[in-house]
């Protein structure tokens, strides 16, 4: 999770995370490059004494700075494109969990088990242990497979929220009437926190989201406790 003075995004727990963050240092090279190349030109504008009084138009670099641009974009575009198709990709789901926001709590049903479901509140801030996270910690946290491909469901009862998790490079809005679906692989166990994304009311900032990751016979001793309770 994020901390004090963490300046970068969060170390990833998937490989769309990962992905994300090669794609966010590549496009950060580019703007470097081209920041550096426009403040030096600036500079010798600026400071320079020559004039050419016969300068009337240069055919030759209006076609170079219109081209170059252009390869530029094209060398940020395909990536993007790519990660964008990957994001929406789902690849044989072994689990599927449905998440339905409320004013303001999350639920959660685990659609291949039978009646495991359950709320999912932020603890208040007198009742937190010493090593919990204010604003952050819930009651009951959401259990997952780690190196399991896993398909969510997301949707709403009232307003439209978002289920976000960064360190899991998801995000999706929760709306009512409407399933949105997202698909992801937890590739180390922890715990991952996330918030509500979307403003959804006065107790907008109290909903959070933790998702434990844990081993897969962790997790079927976990489901088969839920369900027998």
């Amino acid at each position: 999770m994020a901390t004090w003075s963490y300046l970068t995004l969060q170390d990833s727990a998937s490989p769309l995370m990962e992905q994300l963050i090669f794609f966010h240092d590549h496009a950060m090279l580019v703007l470097i490059l081209i920041t550096t190349l426009v403040g030096y030109m600036m500079g010798t504008l600026f400071f320079n004494k020559f004039t050419n009084r016969f300068l009337l138009e240069g055919q030759t670099i209006e076609i170079i700075w219109t081209i170059l641009p252009a390869i530029i974009l094209i060398f940020i575009a395909l990536p993007s494109l790519q990660l964008l198709y990957l994001l929406d990709e789902v690849n044989n789901p072994s689990i599927t969990l449905k998440t339905i926001g409320h004013q303001w709590y999350w639920s959660y049903e685990y659609s291949d088990f039978l009646q495991v479901e359950f709320d999912s509140y932020m603890i208040p801030t007198n009742e937190l242990t010493e090593n919990g996270f204010r604003l952050l910690d819930v009651d009951n946290r959401t259990i997952l497979p780690m190196n399991t491909q896993i398909r969510m469901l997301v949707s709403a009862a009232d307003v439209i929220h978002s289920w976000t998790i960064p360190a899991l490079g998801m995000k999706a809005d929760a709306i009512p009437g409407r399933l949105n679906q997202i698909s992801f692989l937890i590739t180390r166990p922890g715990l991952f926190y996330g918030q509500c994304s979307e403003i959804c009311g006065a107790n907008h900032s109290f909903m959070p989201i933790v998702v434990e990751s844990v081993s897969v016979n962790s997790f079927l001793n976990w489901i088969s406790q839920a369900s027998e309770a």
